[in-house]
């Protein structure tokens, strides 16, 4: 096994305990997981995931979270492969459709249409990821923004429209898109939405949270060395309490540290690591190490991490993230017990 599964981490990494949660943000239906999806999918139920949510990025993959979605829905019922826990079942998934800023020249006008189209038809739970992203020199560049900034005040419409949260993905970018949010009629503190992988500092985490996100948190936050991150977190929860984050694998990216096999236990400090991993529309997550591919079952790591660094009980704060990732996505799934 990797080490990627959380049934194969050394006694240096005793496995966390085991609390519902919800992970608000996957790319599970990635290409990458073809191979395993269904034992992966039983782990990360084993692990307490009850949810999780499969996130779009490009058109041409809308269909492909349905599909995903509904081989979910119809996995077998089958032993846990911890024999003393009989888990037949399996985590519920749910969509999120998005046009992704860090593939803006791919995007279409037609895409926009076929979305709309689309969520009326078989609407989703939220909006996503959409956002801005100016991480290369080429995303700089005045019409590439302006037509990323032009998709993301579109499909803030489609939200509005269709009383959907959305999903931030936003890097590098985060005075201009606070700047559109302020300016739109997108209201967090009314629909929900959440600034998904976090990556801004700490008035940046306060802003977003002031105007009704939650903040998303990722196996970063399991890195001592990502001191930004954590003080910016430190600095949310210190103005407005646990209220405002919810914890998300973000898989395949953002492995956290423990669940790494490399002994380079760097995590990209990007929200996204498609662009370190050789990721291409067509080659998706392909160039990624495959042993220290991210998994839904690792969740557990985040939450335990998160409770260190704020100093909570974790049966405390994962009752509290659950909520949370209600809010945001205006759910009202009850909390097991």
């Amino acid at each position: 096994m990797t080490r990627t599964d959380p049934t194969s981490i050394s006694n240096h990494f005793p496995l966390p305990a085991v609390y519902p949660l919800i992970d608000t943000h996957t790319h599970f239906d990635a290409p990458v997981f073809d191979s395993d999806r269904q034992p992966q999918t039983q782990q990360a139920y084993v692990h307490g995931v009850r949810h999780l949510m499969l996130v779009g990025y490009l058109h041409q993959h809308f269909p492909r979270l349905y599909e995903t979605q509904q081989a979910i829905e119809q996995m077998p019922l089958f032993e846990s492969m911890d024999k003393a826990n009989c888990a037949n079942l399996y985590p519920k998934a749910h969509i999120a459709l998005g046009l992704h800023p860090f593939y803006i020249e791919q995007h279409t006008d037609a895409h926009l249409t076929s979305m709309a189209q689309m969520i009326q038809e078989q609407r989703p739970l939220a909006i996503g990821e959409i956002g801005l992203d100016t991480y290369t020199d080429a995303m700089k560049q005045p019409e590439a923004f302006a037509k990323q900034k032009r998709f993301f005040e579109a499909q803030l419409d489609i939200a509005v429209t269709h009383k959907l949260p959305v999903m931030l993905h936003i890097r590098k970018a985060h005075a201009e898109a606070l700047a559109i949010i302020k300016a739109h009629d997108y209201n967090a503190h009314k629909l929900g939405g959440i600034a998904h992988s976090f990556s801004g500092g700490e008035q940046e985490a306060k802003a977003f949270v002031k105007l009704g996100f939650k903040l998303g948190v990722t196996g970063q936050i399991t890195n001592q060395n990502a001191k930004k991150l954590r003080r910016a977190i430190k600095a949310a929860v210190d103005s407005y309490g646990l209220e405002c984050l919810v914890i998300e694998t973000d898989c395949p990216d953002m492995t956290p540290i423990m669940c790494q096999t490399s002994d380079d236990d760097q995590l990209t400090s990007q929200s996204d690591s498609r662009l370190a991993s050789g990721q291409s529309p067509d080659n998706e997550w392909q160039g990624a190490d495959g042993h220290n591919r991210n998994i839904p079952a690792n969740l557990p790591w985040v939450l335990t991490s998160l409770s260190e660094l704020l100093n909570v009980e974790p049966a405390e704060l994962a009752h509290q993230l659950w909520q949370n990732s209600c809010d945001a996505l205006q759910t009202s799934w009850s909390y097991p017990t």
